[in-house]
């Protein structure tokens, strides 16, 4: 076999058995749809892109068997790719491989084959590509010396179709010389990391140490690891990642020694369909597994069993999930502190009173926001909705719901780069702001002459225009004319207006939306102490307040 772990040669499927690894590398040749099924069931062929990439084709097969005369059978096609693809129910990559290909069923299997080509060789691609990404992060994140890195179940060329994933990444790491040594956990019941990551890293001559899953705490526990890196089967739009049995429990114990814990996929394993990871089905497989091993009973006969061969880890507890298109999600769990803690800062200063006002940081398509109709003076880490920035809504937050407000904090992340947003209620800002020359139209304000203009982040230190947006009581509203704003004048200042609202500012981080809108506040101060007139126009015909 090449650097690919799944050829097409001759109408046939031909692979490594992966159960034989790594004492004996022997070559499976399939050529029946029942055949790719058994070796996706039985492991032969696993990892959530490889067995993708394989029911693929699998329906190449499929096509070439129900072809007659030059016609597609295509209702029975499609009966035998729904077999496929129910193979394994937990990694979406196979679903999703499937279904890509079926498009091409009624124009006949050489179709099907050319689809499932291209899928093959993107592959290739797209795991260089999000290894060569999740190894930036990993020594943005990480100290400046040669890492020692543990990594559980197996994510190289054999999981995927070349080159690999949580493993790609480690070989961009020792290309680099900025790995020391991997430490792999051997993976129970199965041994997919003792059996196979252990030989695939040999081949690479990567330098590794073997261990038993168990011990993987305690190697944190002593210094011994700087950053876990694994792959994953699914990962739902909140960041919830299912992945191999075992990753739930190294993630608990990555979060609790401070060691980031990267999930490193390609985008075909996002389901952009799931919310959150309570709506997976997580596939049991048979006792004999548990109970022994190699053809050795290691239990008493009859022995009830629970073997899962995956769980779902909390994307709350996942450092970052990295593709092809870079980091897509990022948790830090101090976040939620960070947030409160400023929030009920701005509460004793009376900008947030009561249950008004907003704080979100973003992580990746996501955002993290202060819930809904909860007092910002008793704000707790607890009190945070995690919400998509595509569409405002909740993916999780213990049963709480994000404020309407949130539309305001989601178009602005669509529109830019902005990664924290501050939506609060200061007097002076508010009451410039209130006129009725603006309540139905989007108009500006221009300050001048002023030394805190330049703490708002604008491109000219002396004069800033700010948008005032009217204050509609259909909330949403207001977000869809500030991305409407923001997209037609994308040189907008990272602070606005909302007439007889309040002020948003957002930032690069959370400290900078905080600082900026402390700015703007004691910068409406100073036009109103200095009796400055309040004037407003629109973009193209604007009055000016100045300090003169």
């Amino acid at each position: 076999m090449d650097d690919s772990s799944l050829i097409w040669d001759d109408g046939a499927l031909v692979t490594i058995d992966q159960r034989g690894l790594p004492h004996e590398a022997r070559e499976l040749r399939l050529r029946t749809v029942d055949q790719v099924i058994d070796a996706i069931k039985v492991l032969a062929i696993r990892g959530a892109p490889a067995i993708g990439i394989a029911g693929a084709f699998g329906v190449v097969i499929a096509t070439a068997a129900h072809t007659a005369d030059g016609v597609v059978d295509e209702q029975a096609v499609h009966a035998e790719a729904n077999r496929i693809a129910a193979a394994r129910p937990t990694a979406v990559n196979l679903a999703w491989a499937v279904e890509r290909v079926r498009a091409e069923v009624g124009k006949g299997a050489d179709a099907v084959l050319a689809e499932t080509l291209d899928m093959l060789a993107e592959d290739g691609r797209v795991n260089r590509a999000a290894a060569t990404n999740a190894a930036d992060l990993v020594r943005e994140l990480c100290p400046d010396r040669p890492l020692r890195i543990l990594t559980h179940c197996n994510t190289g060329r054999l999981a995927t179709s070349a080159f690999g994933t949580a493993i790609g990444t480690l070989r961009v790491l020792s290309e680099r010389g900025a790995l020391e040594h991997v430490l792999v956990g051997e993976t129970r019941p199965l041994l997919q990391g003792a059996r196979l990551t252990t030989w695939e890293l040999a081949e690479a001559g990567i330098p590794h140490r073997l261990t038993v899953d168990s011990a993987a705490a305690w190697a944190m526990a002593t210094g011994q690891v700087d950053c876990v890196l694994v792959g994953a089967d699914r990962v739902t739009v909140n960041g919830d990642v299912a992945n191999k049995i075992g990753t739930y429990s190294l993630a608990l114990a990555a979060r609790h020694h401070g060691i980031p814990f990267l999930v490193v996929a390609p985008e075909s394993t996002r389901d952009p369909h799931m919310t959150t990871g309570r709506e997976i089905v997580v596939e049991e497989r048979a006792a004999a597994e548990v109970t022994g091993f190699g053809g050795v009973a290691t239990a008493p006969a009859n022995t009830e069993v629970f073997n899962p061969a995956f769980d779902v880890t909390p994307g709350n507890l996942v450092t970052a999930v990295v593709t092809e298109r870079g980091v897509v999600h990022r948790s830090d769990p101090s976040h939620g502190t960070a947030i409160a803690d400023i929030a009920r800062e701005l509460y004793r200063r009376g900008w947030m009173p009561g249950t008004a006002g907003n704080i979100s940081v973003r992580t990746g398509e996501t955002a993290v926001v202060t819930g809904s109709g909860l007092s910002k003076g008793e704000l707790t880490e607890h009190d945070m909705v995690t919400v998509r920035v595509a569409d405002s809504a909740a993916v999780s937050g213990r049963g709480r719901k994000p404020s309407a407000e949130t539309t305001i904090h989601t178009a602005v992340y669509r529109t830019g780069p902005a990664r924290a947003v501050v939506h609060i209620h200061p007097p002076y800002a508010t009451a410039l702001a209130t006129r009725p020359a603006v309540r139905d139209m989007v108009t500006t304000i221009r300050i001048t002459d002023y030394e805190l203009i330049k703490g708002l982040g604008g491109s000219d230190p002396a004069t800033i225009d700010i948008p005032v947006f009217p204050n509609w009581p259909d909330v949403p509203r207001i977000g869809t004319d500030i991305e409407r704003y923001l997209l037609d004048h994308p040189d907008t200042p990272p602070v606005l207006f909302i007439a007889g609202h309040g002020i948003t500012t957002w930032g690069d981080n959370l400290s900078q939306a905080r600082d900026r809108a402390e700015c703007l506040e004691a910068l409406c101060e100073l036009v109103s102490r200095t009796g400055s007139p309040a004037a407003f126009g629109s973009r193209d015909d604007i009055l000016e307040i100045g300090s003169t």
